[in-house]
């Protein structure tokens, strides 16, 4: 299985971008997807998460301006993030929590991130 992320960009803060993520390869379901983000010498942390059948969560610094969204159809997951911040600047990735087949374990997967840059 294999993810790309793109959609990154420079963008003037107050601007908005919308990130897309595509899953490749042989998956036979995946439980949850989720976006990452990773700023200039800080760990990575959790920016969005969606979990089959239940409610999206967002990290308290994305709430009411970042949106998650999955289209399952066609193995993708959005992150549409407004109000820019330039604290928002990192590098985004996307993660799917999949399984290839009917019998195996469901395995985390991450594409390569795409990186945003958002101007003060």
């Amino acid at each position: 299985v294999q993810l790309q992320a793109y959609g990154g960009g420079l963008v003037q803060a107050g601007g908005s971008l919308r990130l897309s993520c595509a899953a490749y390869g042989s998956i036979f379901g995946t439980n949850r997807r989720s976006w990452y983000r990773q700023a200039p010498g800080k760990e990575r942390e959790l920016v969005a998460i969606m979990t089959n059948g239940e409610l999206p969560n967002y990290a308290d610094s994305a709430k009411g301006r970042f949106t998650i969204s999955t289209d399952n159809a066609k193995n993708m997951v959005y992150l549409q993030m407004n109000s820019l911040k330039p604290e928002d600047t990192a590098v985004y990735y996307c993660n799917a929590n999949t399984r290839t087949t009917y019998y195996s374990n469901f395995m985390d997967y991450w594409g390569k991130g795409t990186l945003v840059t958002v101007s003060s």
